[in-house]
């Protein structure tokens, strides 16, 4: 999804558009209420400007921004599809938008915030993709262990060593992917220069093969690995 979002931008560019960022790095979030900053920021926007602050935002009193929470939450997943597993979504997010505003943890930077939000967004994730709640039931019995926790033989047996080895990469990628973003804007980007990127570096025909060489070689990995596998969903 943030990858669509950064081609349409892209593409944009080309065009001389100029759309607003959509993700930023939603899942480093130590709080539902900085990852809704972060997360599919083009709704998030929209959400707030024309039902939160409409319905009185946060100046009617605590408990009527609560309410307003979970309406604008609820709505919000109801705009995803009229059933009941995105309506579930809906709630799940605003209590939890709820919560943290009555107990001051939407301000939280610690590392438990972090994985607590992480799980958070994961149990959420299971009733939005769910076909109905009774399926994101039996999703969510699998994930506390009363399924069992070994993993079934016809499974475990498309297990390979290559695919463990993306695996390993992709976390390490993804985990350093916020500091190599930050190194990126300072030695390649001049402040308000390249392409609407602020940074403090100078971005120059020499300077410009490094990252020209690295995206080529990840997008030929890429290839050569969705050209071996049998089926792709894209």
């Amino acid at each position: 999804f943030s990858g669509y979002s950064d081609m349409a931008m892209g593409l944009g560019l080309m065009m001389g558009f100029r759309f607003r960022k959509n993700f930023d790095m939603p899942y480093i979030s130590r709080s539902i209420t900085e990852f809704w900053r972060r997360w599919h920021i083009s709704l998030s926007v929209w959400l707030r400007d024309y039902l939160y602050i409409p319905l009185g935002g946060n100046r009617v009193g605590p408990t009527r921004t609560y309410v307003n929470l979970m309406i604008v939450m609820v709505l919000g997943g109801l705009w995803h599809g009229a059933n009941g597993t995105f309506l579930a979504w809906g709630i799940w997010h605003g209590a939890w938008l709820a919560i943290e505003r009555a107990t001051g943890w939407a301000n939280r930077t610690s590392f438990i915030g972090l994985v607590q939000t992480l799980l958070l967004v994961i149990i959420g994730w299971v009733a939005f993709r769910a076909a109905d709640m009774t399926q994101a039931m039996d999703v969510y019995a699998g994930m506390i262990g009363l399924n069992g926790f070994a993993i079934p033989m016809d499974i475990a047996f498309q297990i390979s060593g290559e695919s463990m080895v993306m695996l390993v990469i992709a976390m390490l990628y993804c985990a350093a992917e916020p500091q190599i973003n930050r190194i990126g804007k300072d030695v390649y980007f001049a402040p308000q220069g390249g392409i609407g990127v602020s940074g403090t570096g100078t971005l120059t025909a020499a300077t410009s093969l490094l990252p020209v060489a690295v995206v080529s070689l990840i997008a030929m990995l890429a290839i050569m690995k969705l050209a071996e596998a049998s089926f792709s969903p894209f």
